[in-house]
């Protein structure tokens, strides 16, 4: 039996980020992987969707190359080629994550994890052959994958999921896309903007539900503008397959519509990978959705086991938040002195066009909290970077707390904000106030400018507008 000081079950952006962390502390470290290194998100999830993005951006410059004093004639998008440039770039990252593994002397080992009665794992590789090791601490990191609803079971072929929806041999003409979270909404943009007739199905009243209602708001109005298909407060009650593709049954405000597609694609949320783990022969309990339980340091009921990232459902479910997760809870093993996560500062990212950025309190949120807010607001049509980019579809929105001037929120959609929002999450860090901002020279011309002109609004100093 391997003997090991911290064994990782999962491999993606939380477990080989612990792992790494881990190494670096002085820990033996063992990272079991079943697929590839990088697991969803290097693989089929956050850097593939960039690339698909990227070629969508690409395309759609081209094709208002005109706008810009070129001309361009007969562009065309080759859907087979942004296929392939996006598997090179995940490709070419899961093998820099092995570099990274060698380069940390972390051992790798190949197979599926599970739970043994004495704490120890067995791992079955590819071949059927099952090997035990061992570990003081242990660190589940098996991430989620996309919940299939019984209204539209995925079958991978015309009821799909975001990992088919990026591998799709052919372009479709008509595609229906379930769920406006993020990945809902990325996938819509690239289809669309690439030719795809899109159909955009939102439960809730707005877009991107979990965002300031103005930002969501403006995102729909632009697509809609842009001949995108959407339907909120909608419901799909029924999917059937036909011989070309799929109907979906949809309960609307007016009524039930039919719709017929190509293909559908199912964006409504994920479900813990915890499937054959054994988390019953040691007594780590889920709650009733099927998330692991664990303190603030990721410890589960279990002493020595722990779960970091997606699977414990503890944050949003953020590459980002994954890798922090992993971080606090190496150094706590170790011993050193950390701080709880807070999740109340995580910046979440949309990488449509135009990108969606946020952190903190929406609008709304502070003052059904309590709090008398300042808010201010500041639109890149009046920005001259924006402007001069041909991309002035947008704003910055900041919500301060009027007694204090705490920043308790701030909201951008627009180009470049899923850059720009980090400067709200370090202030807010630092307990930066609004006046602070204010008086901190921004670069011109920027769009960071944006932020400076947005908080001077929300003070009644604003300059440009």
């Amino acid at each position: 039996m391997s003997k090991f000081d911290i064994i990782v079950i999962g491999a993606g952006p939380g477990g080989y980020v612990a792992a790494i962390r881990a190494a670096q502390l002085g820990f033996s470290v063992a990272l079991v992987e079943k697929n590839k290194l990088g697991g969803v998100c290097l693989n089929v999830g956050c850097i593939p969707t960039k690339a698909l993005l990227k070629s969508a951006d690409v395309f759609q410059y081209i094709t208002h190359a005109k706008d810009y004093g070129i001309d361009v004639i007969d562009a065309k998008a080759n859907f087979a080629g942004m296929i392939k440039r996006s598997r090179d770039v995940a490709e070419g990252m899961s093998k820099g994550i092995e570099f990274l593994m060698k380069k940390n002397k972390i051992t790798v080992i190949k197979g599926m994890a599970t739970f043994n009665k004495d704490k120890t794992i067995s791992v079955k590789d590819d071949t059927g052959k099952v090997t035990v090791y061992a570990a003081p601490h242990i660190i589940i990191a098996t991430g989620a994958k996309p919940r299939s609803l019984p209204s539209m079971p995925i079958d991978g072929k015309k009821i799909i999921s975001s990992t088919e929806a990026m591998m799709l041999p052919a372009q479709p003409k008509k595609m229906i896309i379930v769920g406006a979270g993020a990945i809902g909404v990325e996938f819509a943009y690239f289809y669309h903007s690439i030719g795809t007739q899109v159909v955009l199905i939102e439960l809730q009243k707005n877009i991107l539900p979990v965002e300031d209602e103005e930002i969501s708001r403006t995102l729909e109005r632009i697509y809609r503008k842009n001949g995108m298909d959407i339907k909120t407060e909608s419901l799909v009650e029924k999917v059937e397959h036909t011989p070309n593709g799929v109907k979906a049954y949809i309960k609307t405000p007016s009524g039930v519509e039919t719709i017929e597609a190509d293909v559908l694609l199912s964006a409504v949320g994920v479900a813990p990978n915890t499937d054959g783990l054994g988390l019953e022969n040691v007594g780590v309990t889920t709650n009733k959705a099927g998330w692991i339980e664990v303190d603030q340091w990721y410890q589960t009921k279990v002493p020595g086991i722990y779960a970091i990232g997606d699977v414990n459902g503890t944050g949003p479910w953020l590459a980002h938040v994954a890798s922090a997760e992993g971080i606090i809870c190496v150094e706590k093993i170790k011993g050193l002195h950390v701080e709880p996560l807070d999740y109340g500062n995580i910046p979440g990212c949309t990488y449509c066009t135009p990108q969606v950025a946020s952190v903190g309190l929406t609008e709304k949120k502070a003052k059904e909290l309590g709090y008398e807010v300042k808010v201010g607001k500041f639109p890149f049509t009046a920005s001259g970077k924006a402007k001069a980019s041909g991309k002035s579809d947008g704003l910055v929105k900041v919500v301060f707390d009027a007694k204090y001037g705490e920043w308790l929120g701030c909201h951008m959609i627009g180009e470049g904000v899923t850059d720009m929002i980090a400067e709200a999450v370090v202030a807010r860090k630092l307990e930066t106030t609004g006046h602070e901002i204010i008086k901190s020279v921004h670069p011109h011309p920027t769009l960071s400018e944006a932020i400076m002109e947005a908080t001077a609004d929300a003070y009644g100093e604003v300059i440009h507008m």
